[in-house]
Order: C-alpha cells, then structure tokens, then sequence
C-alpha cells in the first residue's frame, strides 16, 4: 500500500519550498500541490528529487493523498486567494480535518475563517511565520492560533520544524483562538518595522553627526551585537554596512532611499488607533517608509528649503554610546508599546495570551530575534499581569541608565536638523507616561467649549461628568461622551 502524506502544502512559492524541506528533513513525507502544476513536477524533479515528497496536480489529488486526520497549509498570497483555496478544499475534506493558513493574513480573516470552518466541522489553524526563506528551511517561529482541536495533531510536526533556544526549547506554542496567531504576527511585523526604522536612524546619526565611516559603522555595530542590543538585525546591520559594491564603495550607499512596504506594519497602527493605545514608535516607523517613498519631492524640498549646517561632534565615543542608549531605550519603547497592543486585543477579542510565551517564541527563528527578548520572558514569568514592560524592574532601570544619552541623542538630531521620529517619538512617550499630569486638561476644556463634550473634575470621583456654560450664550445640555 502507498504511504500516505503527513502533511500537504500547497503553494510553492519561495517560502512553501524551504517549509516543505524543513518538514521532510525532520522525517516527515509531505504532499505539495501548486495552481501552476508545472511547479509541482519542478520541485518533485528538482529539490525535492529523492526526497519523501508526493506531487499532486490537483486539490482533489492533494487531499486523497493525506492521512487522517488530513492537514493542508496554505502558503499563497494574503486575502482573497486563501479564500478561494478554502473554498475548493471543503468539498474534499471531512469532518476534524484541519485547514492551516501559514501567510500573512489579517486577524480579522482568521477570526472569521476559523467560524466559517467550524460550522462545518473542519479545523482552521491561522499561523504566522517569520524567519524568511532562511527560517523557513532551518527552523521559523511559528505562531499559531484558531481551532485549539487542531493543535494536537499539528503541535508534533510544528515544534518538530520551528527554531530552537537554550535547552532546545522549540520557538512555537499555541497563542489562543481564533486570529490570536495571526494577530500575534502582525505585532510582530509592526515591532520589525520599529527595530529597522530605530537601527537606521542610529545609523544616519553615526554617519553625519558622528562622522563615522562605514568601517567604523561596522565595527560599532559588531559591538554592540555582543552587548544588551545582541539580535539578528543588529548583526545583518554589520554585515551590510561592510559589504562593498563592484566599485569598492559601500553598496548600501547606492540603494535608493525609497524603503517597501507590505502593509502589516499598517494593519498594527491601524488596530492600535481603533484599541485606543499609543502606539506612536511603530506608527512613526510606518510613516518614516511612506515618507521616504516621496524621494522626488523631497529632492526638490532639498533645493529650496534650507537646513541647519550639520556640525559633527568632536567627542566620537561618548556620541556612540549616547547613540546606543537611544537605540536601546526606544527598542524598551517600542516593544512595550506593542505588548500593550496584545494586551487590549486579548480583552477585545477574549484571547488568553501568554506574554512569556509569546517573547519565547519570538526569541529564535524569526527577524526580531534577539537576547533582549529573553528578559521580557523573564518580567511576564515574575509578573503575569505587568501593565507596561517600563515598569518591570530590569527594564525600568535601563531606561533611567539610558535617559541622558537618549536625551542628547534626540537634542542633536533636532539641532543638526536629522529627522529621528522614531527616537523622538519612543523619548515622547516614555515623558507622557512617566508623567502624572498632562495637558490633556486643557484639551478637555477646549472640547468642552466648542462641542459641550463634559469634563471630569480632579476633586470629583472618577465618571461623574461637568459641563460649563463657557461664554454665557450656551445652554445647559451636554454632548454624549464617547471614549475610544
């Protein structure tokens, strides 16, 4: 009798090929199929040649091919097309298979495809998975979430394939129901763009105001990788800055400054604005890239709007130092902020997230890996219900270590006229919460005068609303109150 498939993918794409020779180098035999069926006999005669792969030229083929219960992973574009490959596959499914959506889809179709499925008696897993192609074949961080059913029959091969840490801890867990995996992803991306817009900012500040070549660049950047800021973006920042084009100069010096984006990093800003939390550092981060992209514009604004002259600072070493607290503090910033975003959306959507969990499985496989995360694993394991990570008694104390520096960093940008929203925006936040008094009182009274939006008094209870009659023309009625 043929031996059936543990496990089917389909989408051969870049990410579903190096996933799929994960998998069967862990001794797992996987079932592959692609729209473009000529991909599928490319594979099985190309990398997969040898290998305990079975091809499939058909969704139908695919799913006959599978032991029960029958486990498919999509690997295909975001959006519409895994609809439509869920659409195809039920028909050939029965009930307690299990449907796993390993891309990068937005939470809200993981939520509503997991309830779709369910009413039908199929299983739907929504993971991320970061790490790139690179991850994908070595071991990638997974993330899943859906129907808690499933993760019995796909946890063997999930931890089997994912990355591992110290004590050969696997970098996957179940994160919670419905699109809490995906959700988790897309905290995760929104993070990503903060520590690049963070590191390329240290990095214009050590160019211009530091006066730093690229060797030097690269070396500073060594450094620190063996240090607090020890991570996979730090120590790809080394490789890069040092790497040379055909013309001996620095390649990064000839890559246009216009930077991509795919669009997660805005599903998080967005999500944040619609859960009321400030999440300032990545929204800069978002906005940084958009800005960027505007490069014509902004070589014309070059020509006719003058800046202040850039004068380099003649103390290099204490400039790098006070550059690394910056880093180091607004990276705190930054993913205090977006621990902050988890913990809103798990009262929203009634999600039980282990934060620990959550930096553990961050801390291998994926793009912002790094030796920090291990110390947010350790503030959520002494205290499961940590309001804010600048509060964990580690964290609190590096920020006041890093606060001068931080401070001069920022001071200098603004007086040499080098944008660092990202810097600025995490010192900003990191003021506002320390602060027990804003001026959001005068705001109030401004949305009072114009709108009768009532106030809170500081010598009344909390909840118990004022409106005044600001001019004496006004009546006594007040707007609702609405909060976010």
């Amino acid at each position: 009798m043929t031996k059936k498939a543990d496990i089917g993918l389909i989408g051969l794409a870049v990410m579903g090929e190096n996933l799929v020779l994960n998998m069967e180098s862990k001794g797992y035999t996987v079932a592959v199929y692609n729209r473009t069926v000529e991909k599928v006999d490319s594979f099985i005669n190309g990398r997969g040649k040898g290998k305990n792969f079975i091809g499939a030229h058909s969704i139908e083929e695919l799913v006959s091919k599978l032991e029960r219960p029958r486990k498919v992973m999509l690997l295909v574009k975001a959006g519409q097309p895994v609809d439509a490959f869920i659409e195809q596959l039920i028909p050939h499914l029965s009930p307690g298979d299990i449907i796993i959506d390993g891309g990068n889809s937005h939470f809200p179709d993981s939520e509503r495809r997991t309830k779709y499925l369910e009413n039908k008696g199929i299983l739907y897993v929504g993971s991320g998975v970061s790490g790139g192609e690179e991850g994908a074949l070595t071991g990638p961080s997974l993330m899943p979430g859906g129907s808690y059913e499933a993760w019995k029959s796909i946890k063997p091969i999930f931890q089997h394939i994912s990355a591992k840490v110290e004590g050969d801890v696997p970098c996957c867990d179940w994160v919670g129901a419905g699109g809490a995996g995906h959700f988790v992803k897309m905290v995760h991306n929104g993070i990503e763009y903060g520590d690049m817009q963070l590191i390329s900012e240290a990095y214009h500040l050590l160019k211009d105001v530091g006066g730093l070549s690229y060797e030097e660049m690269a070396q500073v950047f060594e450094e620190w990788n063996t240090g607090d800021l020890d991570s996979y973006l730090t120590e790809i920042t080394k490789d890069i800055l040092a790497y040379q084009d055909e013309d001996g100069k620095p390649l990064v010096e000839n890559i246009l400054d216009a930077a991509g984006q795919k669009g997660t990093g805005k599903w998080t800003g967005i999500t944040a604005l619609d859960l009321g939390v400030p999440l300032t550092l990545i929204g800069e981060a978002v906005f940084a890239r958009c800005l960027s992209s505007q490069k014509a514009e902004r070589v014309i604004a070059a020509q006719e709007i003058e800046g202040p002259v850039i004068n380099k600072v003649t103390d290099k070493e204490e400039f790098i130092s006070a550059v690394k607290d910056a880093l180091f503090a607004s990276k705190i910033v930054s993913y205090a902020q977006g621990y902050v975003l988890m913990r809103e959306a798990a009262k929203e959507y009634g999600w039980d997230l282990n934060y620990g969990g959550i930096a553990l499985m961050w801390r291998g496989g994926c793009i912002i890996r790094s030796v920090f995360l291990g110390k947010i694993k350790e503030a959520f394991d002494k205290n499961a219900e940590l309001a804010n990570l600048m509060l964990d008694p580690y964290f609190k104390g590096k920020l006041q270590e890093a606060s001068k520096g931080w401070r001069r960093v920022v001071g200098e940008a603004i007086a040499n006229g080098i944008p660092v929203p990202a810097f600025s925006s995490a010192l900003s936040y990191f003021d506002g919460y320390r602060s027990a008094v804003l001026p959001a009182n005068l705001l109030q009274a401004q949305r009072d005068y114009f709108g009768a939006h009532t106030y809170e008094r500081v010598d009344k209870p909390r909840g118990e609303f004022f409106h005044t009659n600001w001019t004496g023309r006004g009546g006594d009625t007040a707007s609702t109150t609405y909060e976010v």
